[in-house]
């Protein structure tokens, strides 16, 4: 009995034998299956009793499929989101040689030499960054993940050109002997250190801002043709859709979340105006806007003005109110004449030493000529508060375009169009508060209109000027006193004219090509 187990046992490691040469060509995992399914079968051969059934060999080809396990489909997909980012990265590789190889040309694909500066290159490419990101934001909704996604990459590349604005700063390096030297290193410029990360935390801010507008459901959109829209809609917005409340008004709630976001916004706008307004004083005056200079103040301002900038007693608010201010244009071309007799009469003082032949000199004492500047600087920072979204002047316009200096170029481009944008945002805002008081006053109309309006913090807020409420109170006084229908018309243009960069034509267009 033991005899024919073991002649059995043989006869099948011999068939093993042969079934392992006959299949030497398999690769390695199906000769591993083939030889652990026959040896099973062969030691349960062997332990088994005499009338065991025969051996079937089971093909792996035949048998159920192999079941692939977690670690391995993480593996696989982990490998698939490697090739992805890494297909992304190449992808913005490329855009980035592309976006840079353009600045680096100064705008001039022809390679002529007929391109701008790195400078005004720079900023155009941020200002038109931001008009084609944000657009006119017609609506209180928060920016689509795309457009949101694309604005932080972009902008971070162009921002990364500041990181190498460096200046040279005293250290100590302390030698291997033990004594200490003093050295130079570089790092990043002052202004740069200190109000680029400002600006990138006021951008957050912003997006944050109209983020929160997600789950609102108290107020809608309706477009000028719609059926709901009541065709009130301003002549200056009338592409503007209109906001449409409830018949009730909105919920008490629904105030306090919007009131509290206008004065976020307020405090992004203060921020960026502040910013903006120190880069642009701190550019140099380019000698091309000099030379376009008349030759004193009177022949800027024209006699009129200075008649009523040089009289003995002299009312900011009263020379406001004999101006026409009924548009934007004769805005702009008044702060243009101010601004330019501001340069004439600083120059002047700058040259009291200078020869009475020189182009520069005058009559007038030096110190009436300082009088008239303070004077002229007093209404000059009147109209930037009262008008906070109005165009650049030709000054700013000048210093933008003839700037050299990389690092200025993006502070002030950056802070600008964050300006406009908390500019927009506010006034969206405002425009659903107005709906929302309208909507209240149609239900209660005995109701006392003395409320005052809760306008947009400015520059002059946030340097702690008073001129708006003192200015508009004594507006008012003179509008009520005067029976000159012509001085009544004047004296009601305070501001409601503010238009955003980005609300005109010129919002998306660079600054030398705005005017």
């Amino acid at each position: 009995m033991v005899r024919a187990s073991e002649q059995e046992q043989e006869s099948y490691r011999s068939r093993l034998f042969n079934f392992k040469w006959r299949n030497n060509d398999n690769n390695s995992t199906t000769r591993h299956n083939k030889s652990l399914s026959v040896e099973t079968g062969l030691d349960e051969a062997a332990t088994g009793s005499h009338d065991a059934e025969p051996l079937t060999i089971i093909h792996p080809s035949q048998g159920p499929p192999l079941s692939r396990s977690a670690a391995d489909e993480a593996a696989l997909a982990a490998l698939a989101a490697a090739q992805a980012r890494e297909k992304q990265l190449l992808a913005d590789m490329e855009q980035m040689k592309e976006r840079f190889s353009k600045l680096l040309l100064g705008e001039d694909n022809s390679g002529g030499g007929k391109g701008v500066s790195s400078a005004l290159a720079l900023s155009n490419a941020i200002t038109n960054l931001a008009a084609s990101v944000f657009g006119e934001q017609r609506r209180l909704e928060p920016m689509p993940a795309e457009r949101r996604a694309r604005w932080r990459k972009e902008i971070d590349w162009l921002l990364s050109v500041t990181e190498y604005v460096v200046e040279f700063a005293p250290s100590q390096q302390k030698n291997k002997d033990g004594t200490n030297m003093e050295i130079m290193t570089t790092r990043q410029r002052t202004d740069l250190h200190m109000n680029i990360p400002a600006l990138k935390k006021l951008d957050a801010m912003l997006i944050d801002c109209l983020e929160n507008f997600k789950d609102q459901s108290e107020f809608s959109y309706v477009s000028k043709d719609s059926p709901d829209s009541d065709g009130k809609r301003n002549d200056d917005k009338w592409w503007i859709p209109t906001v449409k409340v409830p018949p009730d008004g909105l919920s008490e709630a629904s105030r306090r979340f919007l009131q509290y976001q206008k004065d976020c916004v307020n405090q992004v706008l203060k921020a960026a105006m502040a910013i903006n307004a120190q880069v642009l004083f701190e550019m140099e005056i380019p000698e091309s806007y000099i030379d376009s200079l008349p030759k004193n103040g009177r022949a800027s301002l024209g006699d009129q003005m200075y008649k009523n900038i040089t009289v003995d007693f002299f009312d900011p608010d009263q020379f406001l109110s004999s101006m026409d201010m009924s548009s934007e244009h004769k805005i702009v071309d008044l702060k243009n004449r101010i601004e330019a007799s501001i340069i004439i009469w600083k120059r002047k003082m700058v040259y009291k030493d200078s020869k009475s032949s020189a182009p520069w000199a005058s009559g007038v004492s030096l110190e009436k000529r300082e009088v008239f500047e303070e004077r002229a600087e007093t209404i000059l920072l009147i109209l930037k508060q009262r008008y906070p979204g109005i165009s650049q002047s030709a000054l700013d316009i000048s210093k933008i375009q003839f700037n050299k200096d990389v690092g200025q170029a993006v502070l002030e481009s950056y802070s600008r169009i964050l300006e406009s944008l908390a500019y927009t945002v506010l006034s969206r805002i405002d425009d659903v508060l107005e709906a929302d008081r309208a909507g209240n006053k149609r239900n209660t109309p005995m109701e006392s209109e003395d409320e005052t309006l809760v306008g947009s913090m400015t520059l002059s807020d946030f340097m702690g000027w008073d001129f708006d409420q003192a200015g508009n109170a004594d507006l008012d006084s003179k509008k009520d006193l005067s029976d000159d229908p012509l001085v009544k018309e004047k004296l009601s243009v305070v501001t409601t004219k503010k238009t955003s960069y980005l609300e005109t034509l010129g919002g998306v267009k660079s600054p030398t090509a705005r005017h």
